[in-house]
């Protein structure tokens, strides 16, 4: 549930963050030491130049894709890493929490928090924001098996995220529907 969960917000993320403003530093470990022990590994780092050479291959032909493409054209950053474990509790959690606690500090607004604690499961969403524009977006999920860090830094106004909003309807959530919709947090 909680993978399904990262992998919509991390959709969300990387459509939800464009280049004009700055969001407050937040300095990620690396996680080397983990990679070999790790039975999934996933680490990527996009750069301006990079997501811009991207948009290029979306086209522009509706407005859902010219949307989609304003956006992701102007993605300051975007760093996904997520590792999965064979056992429990490979890593450290003071690792993770380490991460959480940058977030907390001056310049995030925490938005979301779940815990399960049947199944150790934590996920946390921080904002950075400058009066009305989104200038980051972090999700930390964490359980003892795997975790997932998204960090996305750039500038969103508001008529770009109700435009996501109602692209991705996440106003809406009927798990007996026809497509089985999930709930984002």
């Amino acid at each position: 549930m909680v993978k399904r969960m990262v992998l919509v917000l991390i959709a969300f993320g990387a459509l939800s963050a464009c280049a004009h403003a700055q969001a407050p530093e937040l300095k990620l470990p690396t996680f080397d030491h983990l990679r070999a022990q790790a039975t999934e590994s996933v680490d990527f780092s996009l750069s301006p130049l990079p997501l811009q050479l991207a948009s290029w291959f979306i086209h522009d032909d509706d407005p859902n894709s010219a949307a989609v493409k304003n956006i992701v054209s102007g993605l300051h950053g975007l760093h996904v890493m997520h590792y999965e474990f064979a056992a429990d509790d490979v890593y450290s959690r003071a690792d993770i929490e380490a991460v959480r606690a940058q977030l907390a500090k001056g310049g995030w607004t925490s938005i979301a928090r779940v815990r399960d604690q049947k199944k150790s499961q934590d996920v946390d969403v921080y904002l950075a924001y400058e009066s009305d524009r989104i200038t980051g977006l972090t999700i930390v999920a964490s359980e003892p098996r795997q975790f997932t860090i998204v960090h996305a830094s750039g500038s969103l106004d508001m008529k770009q995220v109700d435009a996501l909003r109602t692209h991705f309807d996440l106003q809406r959530h009927d798990p007996s529907g026809p497509q089985g919709s999930y709930p984002l947090l």
